[in-house]
C-alpha cells in the first residue's frame, strides 16, 4: 500500500515538476516524511531519521524527474540555456556544502527550516513586486548573467536546495521571474538547474551519513530510500508525460498564482504532520 501511495504522488510530483519546476522536493519531502512516520512509527530507526530520509530521497528522485522535464522543455523550445549554464557548476559545489550541513542537524531542525523557508518564499512572492505581474514581451530574452552573480546565486541556491531537498526551483523561479522571464521560461530553467544539485546532494547523502546512525535496511544507501525512490520515479515519468501537454498553454498570471498556491498547500501539510 505504501508504494502504491508513493506511485500516485510520484505522478503528482511529475506534473508539478514539468509545470512548476518544484515537484520533486515540495511534493516528495512532506509526503515521504508523513508516510515513514505512519508506517514505522516516530521512535523506530527510520522514524527518527524520517526527515533526513525524505530530503535525501527527494534529491535522488530529482535526478530522474529534472532530467525528463528538462528534455520535455528543450523539445518545446522553452529553455534559455545561456541563463542556465553559468549557474550549474556553482550550484553543484553549493549542494555538497548544503548536504554536508544537513547531516549535522537533527530532523526537527530540518523540518522547521523547510517550513520557515516556504513561508518566507510565499511572503516574498506576494509582497515584493516582480513575481505576480506578467513581464513585457520585450523582456522575454534576458541579458546573460555575469560570472560574479552566477557564483553568488549558484552557491547559495545549491546549498539551501540540498539542505532542504527542494531542488532550487523555489529560488531560481523567482530569480528568473524578476529578471524578466515568463513563468513558462522560469519554470523550464528550474529543471536543468536542479540537476547538478540533485546529483551532488544524492551522492553526499549516500556517503555522509551520521556515524552513530542505526542501520536503516537493505534498500537504503545512506539516507536514500531506494525502494521509495523507484516508486516515485515511476510515477514521475507518467506525470511528466501528462504535464508536458500543458507546457506554454497556461496564462502567465494564472501560472504564477498557481505556483504560490501550491507552495501554500505544501506549507500547510508540513505544519500539520
Amino acid at each position: 500500500m505504501m508504494y502504491f501511495i508513493l506511485l500516485l504522488f510520484g505522478l503528482l510530483a511529475g506534473i508539478t515538476t514539468v509545470l512548476f519546476g518544484f515537484g520533486g522536493g515540495f511534493v516528495v519531502v512532506p509526503l515521504l516524511y508523513s508516510v515513514l512516520l505512519t508506517t514505522y512509527g516516530p521512535h523506530s530507526a527510520i522514524g527518527e531519521a524520517a526527515m533526513h530520509v525524505a530530503v535525501a530521497t527527494s534529491t535522488c528522485v530529482m535526478i530522474f524527474a529534472a532530467s525528463m522535464a528538462t528534455l520535455r522543455h528543450h523539445k518545446a523550445g522553452t529553455l534559455q540555456w545561456e541563463q542556465v549554464r553559468p549557474l550549474m557548476a556553482f550550484m553543484a559545489v553549493g549542494a555538497a556544502l548544503g548536504a554536508f550541513a544537513a547531516t549535522r542537524f537533527g530532523g526537527d531542525w530540518l523540518r522547521w527550516a523547510f517550513i520557515a523557508y516556504l513561508g518566507l518564499t510565499i511572503l516574498d512572492s506576494l509582497l515584493r513586486s516582480g513575481f505576480l505581474r506578467q513581464p513585457d514581451a520585450s523582456a522575454q530574452r534576458m541579458s546573460p548573467i555575469s560570472r560574479p552573480q552566477a557564483a553568488g546565486f549558484g552557491l547559495v541556491i545549491g546549498a539551501i536546495a540540498a539542505f532542504l531537498g527542494v531542488g532550487g526551483s523555489v529560488m531560481t523561479v523567482p530569480l528568473m521571474r524578476r529578471r524578466g522571464a515568463s513563468m513558462t521560461a522560469a519554470t523550464a530553467m528550474a529543471n536543468p538547474l536542479s540537476l547538478p544539485m540533485a546529483v551532488t546532494a544524492s551522492l553526499s547523502y549516500a556517503l555522509l551519513t551520521s556515524r552513530d546512525m542505526a542501520p536503516l535496511g537493505n534498500w537504503y544507501a545512506g539516507y536514500v530510500d531506494l525502494a521509495a525512490c523507484l516508486a516515485l520515479v515511476a510515477g514521475s515519468w507518467l506525470g511528466i508525460r501528462l504535464g508536458g501537454l500543458w507546457i506554454g498553454k497556461i496564462a502567465d498570471r494564472t501560472h504564477a498564482r498557481a505556483y504560490i498556491g501550491l507552495l501554500s498547500l505544501v506549507l500547510l501539510v508540513m505544519l500539520i504532520v
